[in-house]
């Protein structure tokens, strides 16, 4: 058993790391990640780090070709020009459900296998964002924060805030997170309407064809997209513009789904109701904006941040990396590994 993960309360008896074959080749960790992760990664599958700085290209210089699996997350990622100086490079697993900031379609092009830990982080994300929308709506922290300034005995009542239950969603992105976060607010008594590149085959929710006309129909908007070059700024002025004064975005998708700039105006202009976001186009930095607004619940991505669901990511990441070594699969691909192009000149 992975001894990081044995002696803890967050062990899964993953047995992981040991008795490798010997043409597994060189592991490398890319970026910063969980603690108990790396200290497993070090000690079960000898990772190293991958260094900042100068020493980046002397250790590449010295040691790429020996790496066929990087473990990264989705804050970090793995370029082009990083697969470029890894010539045997098969699999990029990542910590995280996120893969945008890698560039996958360069991974599929060179035969390189993509993972990442789907499904394990559903429950705690989807929960988040109901938070996200009892909190923005109904003023919950900005209330905190007005009775603990003192200001309820002097001031009076907050003002009135707005009714979650009965309230009309829509979700941007229907996936396992999106239907998750449906699912809870079905409960709310909530009409759900959703955008998707497709219709979704057997959803009982009512498929909108742009997200502006989305926008246009509900009260809360909620992000659920994936991130990625394809969806950056699918949430743009026109979509903040038809949700309206009277209307709520919350996401806990990517910064980038969003376009952060128009976001921060519309709400400085009281042309949106608020917003609750616990993703920002520059993490970890926030519009100073935001700061200032009580309107707005801002949370430094903390989605799936619980002890369970950090557990279950990082067993999955060790099963996707201890299975690709021994057997050139993964457990979860979001692009699967091509043996038959590994090592090819054209990298």
């Amino acid at each position: 058993m992975s001894s990081s993960l044995a002696n803890t309360s967050e062990s899964h008896d993953v047995v992981v790391g040991q008795d490798l074959p010997e043409s597994a080749g060189r592991v490398l960790r890319v970026g910063p990640l969980k603690p108990s992760l790396e200290e497993t990664l070090a000690g079960d599958f000898r990772a190293e780090r991958l260094p900042d700085g100068d020493a980046r290209a002397s250790f590449l210089a010295e040691y790429g070709e020996e790496v066929t699996a990087v473990v990264t997350s989705g804050r970090t990622g793995v370029d082009a020009d990083l697969m470029a100086a890894l010539p045997n490079l098969g699999s990029i697993v990542h910590f995280g459900v996120g893969y945008d900031t890698t560039d996958v379609d360069r991974a599929a092009e060179l035969g390189i296998g993509v993972s990442n830990t789907p499904d394990v982080l559903t429950d705690c994300v989807a929960d988040t964002a109901v938070g996200l929308v009892l909190d923005t709506m109904r003023g919950f922290t900005a209330a905190d924060r007005f009775v603990r300034a003192g200001r309820w005995p002097v001031e009076g009542n907050v003002p009135l805030t707005r009714k979650v239950s009965g309230a009309r969603v829509g979700i941007l992105g229907l996936g396992r997170i999106g239907s998750a976060i449906a699912d809870r607010l079905t409960a709310f008594g909530c009409t759900i309407a959703y955008h998707n590149r497709r219709v979704v085959d057997g959803s009982p929710f009512r498929y909108v064809a742009s997200p502006a006309e989305l926008a246009a129909s509900v009260d809360v908007l909620i992000v659920a997209a994936a991130g990625g070059a394809g969806t950056r700024h699918l949430v743009d002025r026109e979509v903040l513009d038809a949700l309206g004064a009277n209307g709520f975005l919350i996401n806990v998708a990517r910064g980038s789904v969003v376009d952060e700039d128009a976001l921060v105006e519309l709400l400085q202009n009281g042309r949106l109701a608020g917003a609750g976001l616990d993703v920002f186009a520059h993490e970890p930095e926030v519009p100073a904006a935001l700061l200032e607004l009580d309107n707005v619940v801002l949370l430094p991505h903390l989605a799936s941040g619980t002890v369970e669901t950090r557990a279950a990511m990082e067993e999955l990441t060790l099963q996707n990396l201890d299975t690709y070594l021994r057997t050139g699969d993964l457990v979860t691909p979001v692009v699967a590994p091509d043996p038959t192009l590994r090592g090819k000149e054209s990298r």
